[in-house]
């Protein structure tokens, strides 16, 4: 194991080596923590080496977005749009989950990578394809949001912890203090009565997979009844 390691550390730098190499650090440590110095030393070469490969640290970082997003599966040649588009969301959710600094990396982008641009077109194209409009697939894009990309708010803010801190781990859940439960009483009702989820990173009470799932097929069955009814968005006269 220690040789294919030192024989995988002497191995010519290539541009896939230089970018998981660096997903493997930001994994580890929090995307905080990632520097052209520190992943040079760990693939045992001189910072300037990495420059022949990615131009500066917003290139790699675009590059690292672009090795997470292919991993989520591809689509199935001839399926229904609703199950290939909630089967690739949810390799999108697991593939972040993996990369947990990745959705503040996306979201923090003035301009979408070539990755997530083919896979939101590639998403589109599944709606296309399922017979919908150009203006149905516009304003069904607008309403998944980031879901499409597999993550939410909730996930985020998560995802900005792990980025400062190198951890996915989020901060224990508290109680809503009494004078709280007795001004929101439903919202202390809900907490109570919720499923609990000891990783939940929206509060106390909350499953995040089960919110997210939920949330999910609450889209995609309004969006499959708009479909069937022929929806078309309001138009402004004048």
């Amino acid at each position: 194991m220690a040789e294919q390691a030192d024989t995988l550390r002497r191995a010519p730098l290539s541009r896939d080596r230089v970018l998981r190499a660096a997903v493997a650090l930001a994994d580890e440590a929090g995307i905080d923590s990632l520097s052209m110095r520190n992943l040079a030393q760990d693939l045992d070469v001189v910072p300037m080496a990495l420059y022949k490969h990615v131009a500066n640290k917003d290139e790699l970082l675009a590059g690292m977005i672009d090795v997470v997003v292919g991993e989520i599966d591809p689509p199935v040649p001839g399926a229904d749009w609703k199950p290939t588009i909630r089967r690739r969301i949810l390799s999108a959710r697991e593939a972040l989950l993996r990369h947990p600094w990745a959705p503040l990396a996306i979201e923090s982008r003035n301009t979408a990578t070539p990755a997530v641009l083919a896979y939101l077109d590639s998403m589109i194209g599944t709606f296309r394809a399922g017979g919908f409009s150009v203006d149905l697939a516009h304003h069904v894009m607008h309403a998944m949001g980031s879901r499409i990309l597999g993550f939410s708010q909730e996930l985020f803010d998560a995802n900005r912890r792990a980025g400062r801190s190198g951890s996915s781990d989020p901060e224990p859940p508290t109680d809503l203090p009494p004078e709280v439960a007795a001004r929101f009483p439903h919202v202390a009702e809900i907490a109570m009565a919720a499923s609990h989820d000891d990783d939940s990173v929206v509060g106390q009470g909350c499953d995040d997979q089960f919110e997210f799932e939920f949330a999910l097929d609450l889209l995609l069955d309004g969006i499959e009844r708009l479909h069937r009814q022929g929806w078309t968005s309001p138009r402004r006269s004048g």
